[in-house]
């Protein structure tokens, strides 16, 4: 039997690219029970501990990657679009942008640039007027978290200007 014009031989194989997620997941689900079995337990007596989220967690994902190797095997993820490369480039373009710039530039500057590079993966090109918004927008977030709730974030020039 078929669906549309494709014979069954060529429906039944499965979805590769949902077995590589599914043994990302494992992998995933491995680190976490490895790093949680390392964690020393407060007392002999407690049966809940530092361990216990992550063990949970790491299981939940274990059967997330069951559940996609049994889909992925019968072949009914739905049709996936085509994926546009110059958004994705852009956004890790500012994530990259904001890891190299915070240390030097400050959390305004560097988050400002990721904030104007996502925007332009979103189709908002328009640099020279998102990049000083997203330091506007990143510096009232500085402000709030640095000032008001006494929180450590990476200062730079921009933020030494006015404290």
């Amino acid at each position: 039997m078929s669906r549309g014009n494709e014979p069954l031989a060529t429906k039944r194989r499965p979805d590769w690219a949902a077995l590589v997620i599914a043994i990302c997941l494992f992998a995933v689900a491995a680190v976490m029970l490895w790093d949680a079995s390392h964690m020393r337990a407060i007392a002999q007596y407690d049966r809940i501990g530092p361990a216990t989220a992550p063990k949970v967690v790491a299981f939940g994902l274990i059967g997330l990657g069951i559940w996609t190797i049994f889909e992925a095997w019968r072949n009914e993820f739905p049709e996936r679009e085509h994926q546009e490369v110059a958004p994705v480039i852009w956004i890790v373009a500012g994530l990259a942008a904001q890891m190299l710039l915070l240390k030097t530039a400050g959390f305004s500057i560097a988050t400002g640039i990721l904030f104007a590079f996502t925007a332009a993966g979103f189709g908002r090109r328009k640099l020279w007027i998102s990049i000083p918004a997203g330091i506007a927008f990143s510096f009232v977030v500085w402000v709030i978290f640095a000032k008001l709730l006494q929180l450590t974030l990476p200062a730079g020039p921009f933020e030494r200007i006015f404290f």
